[in-house]
């Protein structure tokens, strides 16, 4: 054997046992292309980084003590959501104290919490927070050492603040008067409040692991844990199903009979942006509520342009101050360090759009600035958001920025000032309105899948916060807060996890799409800020959930397990690409399996027909179950047909009796005014039976469908009959990676076959 095959000598990380089958190790590119070719190994995948993707919220989607899901759901007690995430803060922090009338956890829960000199586990957990781990292993081999502990704490103890924050949105204690330095004041309450919280720390100051991640699906199927909460996703454009640990992991809890949300991403307005994209997730874009934090710029022409900010210091006051563009005074982002002192003293400074805000406020106020006007990207059209700055801040839109530019041009000596209006709750601007950076469809591995499956509120969220760190992140920031507001669909899925605590009831991705609703408080079709125009089902997928609405959805559609692996076979998945998923021992024949060869005929509670020529007709089937109370009910079909098509629902009428609860039916899509056909057109199926109202949305492609394995990375390569993929990897260079294997492993006895 050559050296080089055994030379440095593998380090095995993780065995994996409920959420995959298979190991984590660290291996060079010729170690693991060796190991991908022996007949046990199905898929050899590179470890990769995937990044990090409140008081009025409840009341906004119509939540009460007194009535609907929250006393339906008799609290949720007997149900623990599992957060994967930065770990959690729960030091003085009464969103994860457990109440005198909190009864005892589930004896179903099988999980508990680890100590570390900085998590003292018997202080910090308790009834509320049952669970508490750590996963680092993976992390700290793409980090290429041991994390900083004066940095960060290698236990399940919050240092960055995003875990804390996602963790007390789906399942806080109620908290009365919390605020960020006065805004967003209220009392601060999780969507299931008497629901349990388990945190699985995977995230860091750099990224998550996905072998970390899959080892936290490992443990959190293992613990028993009712739902899973995962707000991060890949930075870029979604993997492959069978080479995404998130998917896989998912696969496995799913199975279990657990539920999984996770965020649909942060990479929009563009489009087949959407992250954790399988159907087996309950995926959640970010929608607005009616709350914001307005900071107007006033300019010496007496021309005002709404803003948003958090700053909570001294105002600017009304005196108007020399007015500047960063590009005039050293930097046009506002660029630490490039900024002319003298330059830019006594003055409030314009910047250009940059990745973080918060820095180019503090580089500003670094250089004797008074002052700083922001500016957000063009893509993201209406969309401004307010962040926790330390110096009098504001952001405006793109197109405000250049109107402010008009005016310093055209004026000798501009000036201007900032007036902050702090908490401002009302019905102008309409909400919700979908957020210009949620991540969307068409979705890119199953066109025919429509992704996100719902929207939930994901800005300017007011949350619990971690005590180890600033709400800014800035290290030059000293203050340390109780909660924080924060903008992205991070935030918007732990609305959604809550709500699933609360119902637990059968087909709940199901309810939660049929019964979104898609108007907002004005009576128009929900806007999206990126474009200042309707929004679209690729765009919100099926509405903004509505929780209550759907404790009672009246007909659903059933997914398991084996519509799942009928799903992968129908979009040309191998055997033992399939076999990643069913980890059955043996490679999954599909043409053994019963169901339809055809993507589109999966039982998603909504439609999506791509076609690939004018002259095509497409036929999608269905199967709904009656689980209303009206076990004889009767069901009629209201079609809104997509602009230039022609759809027919055959039958149009259900019947259901006791003995016949579920019933079929098929839509069939046609073409009927070629001329009026766009790239995208929508629609939607709804079914009635006077009392309940089942909505599917319908989106028709008009362009050839993206070939999802034609996507892979180009430095994808295949190792003879083995699946292998490796990220820039070559025969001399270390690669982390975890394997699919057709049989359990430990890690603690596994030896390599090199």
């Amino acid at each position: 054997m050559p050296a080089d095959m055994s030379l440095p000598a593998p380090r095995v990380l993780y065995s994996y046992s409920h959420a995959a089958t298979g190991f984590a190790a660290r291996l060079t590119g010729r170690q693991a292309a060796h190991l991908a070719a022996q007949r046990s190994v199905l898929a050899v995948v590179p470890d990769v980084m995937q990044q990090l993707h409140t008081t009025l919220t409840p009341s906004f989607l119509g939540l009460s003590a007194s009535s609907g899901l929250l006393p339906a759901s008799n609290g949720a007690t007997d149900v623990v959501i599992g957060v994967l995430d930065t770990g959690v803060y729960p030091i003085d922090r009464a969103e994860f104290a457990a109440g005198p009338l909190l009864p005892p956890p589930p004896g179903k829960f099988r999980g508990a919490c680890v100590s570390a000199p900085s998590f003292n586990a018997s202080a910090y957990c308790n009834g509320k927070l049952v669970g508490a781990k750590v996963f680092y292993v993976g992390y700290e081999v793409q980090l290429g050492g041991p994390i900083n502990e004066t940095e960060e704490s290698k236990s399940p103890l919050d240092t960055l603040g995003h875990g804390t924050h996602t963790a007390s949105t789906a399942a806080g204690s109620a908290v009365p008067d919390a605020a960020f330095y006065g805004y967003g004041r209220g009392n601060a309450v999780g969507m299931a409040p008497g629901a349990r919280v388990a945190s699985y720390k995977v995230c860091w100051k750099c990224g998550c692991a996905t072998s970390d991640i899959l080892a936290a699906f490992d443990e959190a199927i293992a613990d028993g844990v009712d739902v899973i909460s995962a707000s991060f996703g890949s930075s870029g454009y979604a993997e492959p199903f069978y080479v995404d640990s998130t998917a896989v992991g998912a696969f496995s809890a799913v199975r279990k009979g657990i539920i999984v949300s996770a965020v649909a991403g942060n990479s929009g307005p563009a489009e087949s942006t959407g992250n954790n994209i399988a159907p087996w997730f309950l995926t959640v874009g970010a929608f607005t509520i009616n709350r914001h934090f307005p900071a107007d710029v006033v300019l010496g022409n007496g021309d005002t342009f709404s803003g948003a900010s958090l700053y909570a210091g001294p105002p600017l006051g009304a005196t108007e101050t020399p007015l500047v563009h960063g590009r005039t005074v050293g930097s046009k982002t506002c660029e630490a360090g490039k900024l002319n002192a003298s330059l830019v003293a006594g003055k409030i400074v314009l910047c250009d759009p940059a990745v973080l805000n918060v820095a180019q406020g503090e580089s500003v106020k670094l250089a004797g600035g008074v002052g700083a006007i922001l500016t957000s990207t063009k893509e993201f059209g209406e969309l401004v958001v307010g962040s926790p700055h330390t110096f009098p801040t504001t952001t405006v839109t793109f197109a405000a920025a250049k109107r402010i530019k008009t005016y310093m041009n055209k004026t000798t000596s501009p000036v201007a000032t900032i007036v902050f209006r702090g908490t401002v709750i009302g019905p102008t601007p309409p909400s919700p309105r979908m957020a210009s950076f949620s991540s969307r469809g068409p979705n890119l591995h199953a066109p025919e899948i429509l992704k996100p499956d719902v929207t939930a509120p994901g800005v300017e969220i007011l949350a619990a916060w971690t005590g180890a760190a600033s709400p800014s992140g800035l290290d030059s920031d000293t203050r340390r807060v109780h909660y924080n507001v924060l903008s992205d669909t991070s935030m918007a899925c732990p609305h959604v996890s809550g709500m699933m605590t609360t119902m637990m009831t059968t087909a709940i991705k199901s309810a939660m799409m049929t019964t979104a609703y898609n108007v907002d408080n004005a009576g128009h079709v929900i806007g999206d800020m990126a474009t200042g125009k309707a929004s679209t089902p690729f765009t919100r997928g099926a509405g903004h959930v509505d929780p209550n609405r759907a404790l009672d959805p009246g007909l659903v559609y059933d997914a398991g397990t084996d519509d799942y692996v009928t799903f992968l076979c129908a979009l040309g998945y191998t055997a033992d690409e399939v076999a990643v998923f069913t980890r059955d021992g043996s490679s999954t024949n599909c043409s053994t399996l019963p169901g339809s060869g055809y993507v589109g005929d999966h039982n998603y509670p909504a439609f999506v027909a791509v076609f690939t020529s004018r002259n095509e007709t497409i036929t999608q089937h269905r199967m709904v179950r009656n689980i209303g109370s009206n076990v004889d009910a009767t069901y009629r079909a209201t079609v809104t047909s997509p602009a230039g098509m022609r759809v027919d629902a055959r039958p149009q009428k259900l019947q259901f009796s006791t003995t016949h609860n579920t019933q079929e039916y098929q839509v069939t899509f046609s073409i009927r005014a070629a001329g009026s056909i766009k790239e995208y057109t929508f629609g939607s199926i709804a079914w009635s039976d006077g009392k309940h109202t089942v909505t599917s949305p319908i989106a028709i492609a008009w362009r050839p469908p993206v070939n999802a394995r034609a996507k892979s990375r180009p430095c994808d390569v295949d190792f003879g009959s083995a699946v292998a993929f490796f990220l820039s990897i070559s025969t001399d260079t270390s690669a982390h990676i975890y394997a699919h294997t057709l049989t359990p492993m430990n890690a603690h006895t596994y030896t390599l076959p090199l």
